[in-house]
């Protein structure tokens, strides 16, 4: 695309291959721009809230998907309008910042717009609309910090963690795993504290490993203190359980040195071939041995040996593992205080690590065998594992427990909560409202556009939960004004009360703020977007 003049000297512009190009410019590219996100944002709309919908997806190769997780569903979704990926690029940064929230900040960022479309018709400018939005925002983030609850969780009793817990339900209780979200909860508290650095207030959550295996129920899901391996030992008359384990990581082969150049060795009478062979059994006794010598009960390597090597090691009593990759190797190491051993030489007592007890344990009648590495001595890394009935829900039962383990993190990080059900979004609402009142500009017609947008949570949790939405919001924003308890919200549960506290719904501020800022600016790109050229699909 470049700039031409006429021959009066007024400028045009010129776009390469324009025939093959569309155009859509001013207030029609910003209207269609909106037009996409709505669209985007209304598939989301219904899974909102404990008793939000689920959507089955199913991908080119014929998989399927059936989650309620927004960030899954627009990423499955595979959306071509280019404001469409904003959103789904949006919930992909809720998702990686905070883990949680990710339908709630595409709803509202399509709600933002929608309000913003009416305000378009009456004429006001894109930039002023962007410019009341951001106002409206800092009053809104500063009003959340305000009602905010703080706690603290040093202890780590079973009272002071019981506000982390309930939080973590409250992710859990609008995913296929709701009807067992406490004990789901309590596990996903007790990994992140185990992994946490509390002085520094950080939580790795790379030490977690979320693992799982198909068959048996929800409830024989359970947090091991150490690491679970997808493997069994490397023969099958070595011991399926250990006690007191010494444990040897090594990342070199049991197998003779091969040459870096090409050679060939000729064999001409037996008396070679049996010293070849007998070199070749030296090599393998002697890397058993320097095993044996360190103390080692347990050998797990990363690489394969050929069976005269499984069997030494087995006729040496000394149980092995195989073909163990890096990133477990690498957990394995955390979890038992071993060191990584990269050479046969440097093999010795003060590089294995210890763990209490290792079990090969086998699943169903397929008998599919896993390894348990448990009781590891300030173990630093945790494995939860799942059970399902089938893949899908096996794959949803993860991506729901990720969720409440990044809502754990954020609270070790920021130990604030504010309070679900469309409350805290109830009290943003009444103080940009309130604000507006006071400022002159075009902006205050933006700024009660935003308060009326964020009525669109509460909205969606009443209409999904089966409730009147426009009579609950109005009752429960009614009584925020006149009680002035930002507490109160949409009773979706159907418990009789719409106190939030009471029924223990809680939310992290950080998930809250974030959601509200990164709407915010997607709104303002979309709203800045004046002009759109693309290449025309019926050139």
């Amino acid at each position: 695309m470049s700039l031409a003049f006429d021959e009066y000297g007024r400028p045009f512009i010129i776009i390469r291959e324009q025939e093959k190009q569309s155009r859509v410019k001013g207030i029609e590219a910003v209207k269609s721009n909106i037009q996409a996100a709505k669209a985007v944002s209304r598939v989301l709309r219904t899974s909102l809230g404990p008793k939000g919908m689920d959507k089955l997806l199913q991908g080119p190769d014929g998989d399927i998907v059936i989650t309620n997780d927004g960030a899954t569903i627009l990423e499955q979704m595979e959306v071509e309008h280019q404001v469409g990926k904003l959103l789904v690029e949006l919930s992909k940064s809720q998702d990686h910042e905070i883990g949680d929230g990710t339908t709630g900040v595409t709803v509202l960022a399509g709600s933002l717009l929608e309000q913003a479309e009416s305000l378009l018709d009456r004429g006001i400018h894109p930039l002023r609309i962007a410019e009341g939005y951001e106002m409206a925002c800092k009053i809104a983030t500063a009003e959340l910090e305000r009602i905010s609850t703080r706690f603290d969780f040093g202890t780590g009793t079973k009272e002071d963690l019981e506000p982390l817990i309930k939080t973590c339900m409250t992710t859990l209780s609008s995913k296929i795993v709701g009807r067992y979200k406490r004990p789901l909860a309590e596990m996903c508290v007790e990994a992140v504290l185990t992994v946490a650095d509390l002085e520094r207030k950080d939580v790795n959550l790379d030490l977690i490993k979320l693992d799982g295996k198909v068959g048996g129920r929800l409830e024989d899901s359970r947090l091991v203190q150490g690491v679970i391996l997808d493997k069994d030992m490397s023969h099958p008359q070595m011991p399926k359980e250990l006690h007191d384990v010494k444990i040897a990581i090594l990342t070199c082969p049991f197998e003779p040195p091969k040459p870096k150049t090409k050679h060939k060795v000729d064999i001409d009478t037996v008396e070679k071939f049996e010293a070849l062979r007998g070199a070749e059994k030296a090599y393998f006794t002697d890397m058993v041995r320097a095993c044996k010598a360190s103390g080692a009960t347990l050998v797990v390597c990363q690489w394969g040996f050929d069976d005269e090597a499984n069997h030494l090691l087995m006729h040496e009593g000394l149980p092995a593992v195989r073909w163990v990759g890096g990133v477990e190797i690498e957990l394995l190491a955390l979890a038992t205080g071993a060191r990584i051993v990269p050479r046969f030489q440097e093999l010795d007592a003060s590089k294995l690590g210890s763990a209490a007890l290792v079990k090969e344990v086998s699943f169903g009648t397929t008998r599919d065998r896993m390894l348990l590495v448990e009781g590891c001595p300030g173990s630093r890394a945790v494995t939860l594992f799942v059970r399902g009935g089938n893949k899908m829900v096996l794959e949803e039962t993860k991506r729901s427990l990720h969720d409440a383990l990044c809502v754990a993190r954020n609270l070790v990080r920021d130990n604030r909560v504010v309070y679900g059900g469309g409350a805290a979004e109830m009290a943003c609402s009444l103080a940009v409202e309130a604000a507006a009142e006071r400022v002159g500009g075009v902006e205050q017609y933006a700024m009660r556009a935003f308060a009326d947008a964020l009525d669109v949570i509460p909205l969606s949790l009443a209409e999904n939960s089966g409730l009147a939405p426009i009579a609950s919001l109005t009752e429960v924003k009614t009584r925020q004004l006149t009680e002035g308890d930002p507490h109160l919200g949409i009773d979706c549960n159907d418990l009789g009360t719409n106190d939030m506290r009471a029924q223990n719904v809680f939310e992290t501020l950080a998930g809250k703020r974030q959601q509200l800022q990164l709407a915010t600016q997607v709104c303002k790109m979309i709203l800045k977007i004046d002009d759109v050229i693309k290449p025309n699909e019926y050139a």
